[in-house]
Order: C-alpha cells, then sequence, then structure tokens
C-alpha cells in the first residue's frame, strides 16, 4: 500500500483479551480491540479510570478502517461491546490527537 516491503516480526509474549500488565504498582488490563488492525488492542489503568485506546480511537472519531488488516465492523463491535461499557468518567488518550482531515 505504502510501498514498503512487508515486515514480519516473531513475538517473543503474547497478549490476551484480559491479561493484566504490571508496571511499578500500577496495573493495565489488556483489552482486544480489533478493527484498526488485526491484533489491536487497548490498555485500562482501572485504578486511574484511564484508558489507552491506540488506533482504536482518535480525537472525535474511531481509527481508519481502509487497511490491510482493518475491519469497520470488527472496531465499531471493539467501541460498542468493550469500551464503551467502560465507566463514562474514563479519560481517553487516544492514538492521535488529531484526527487525518485536520493533517496539512
Amino acid at each position: 500500500m505504502d510501498g514498503l516491503s512487508e515486515i514480519e516480526v516473531d513475538a517473543d509474549s503474547r497478549l490476551d483479551d484480559g491479561d493484566l500488565i504490571h508496571l511499578g504498582n500500577l496495573e493495565f488490563k489488556v483489552i482486544h480491540t480489533p478493527g484498526h488492525t488485526k491484533g489491536g488492542c487497548s490498555l485500562y489503568l482501572k485504578s486511574q479510570k484511564l484508558l489507552f485506546s491506540g488506533d482504536t480511537l482518535f480525537r472525535g472519531t474511531w481509527g481508519r478502517t481502509d487497511l490491510p488488516t482493518s475491519d469497520f465492523n470488527q472496531i465499531m463491535d471493539s467501541i460498542i461491546h468493550k469500551l464503551l461499557i467502560l465507566p463514562e468518567d474514563t479519560i481517553v488518550y487516544p492514538g492521535h490527537r488529531k484526527i487525518y482531515n485536520d493533517w496539512k
């Protein structure tokens, strides 16, 4: 798509939906949110009510779904059934501050 050759990487570990990642005293829950990419995930820090959504969410919209492993129905399912069920006061840190239409 962008003229670059395909990159293959061997994973040294796997993150499954619901896994917990510990960084010091912080505990992040892995939430699989495919749609922007096949293996997309978000990280939820329940104790601080923070969500790092990666490219599943952008400011004011969702991530692109016109890429090789993206899927519109999957990203909508991820947002509706996995992210919108989080507490209403959750602060979201999206993958991008600006949406693509703002880029100059």
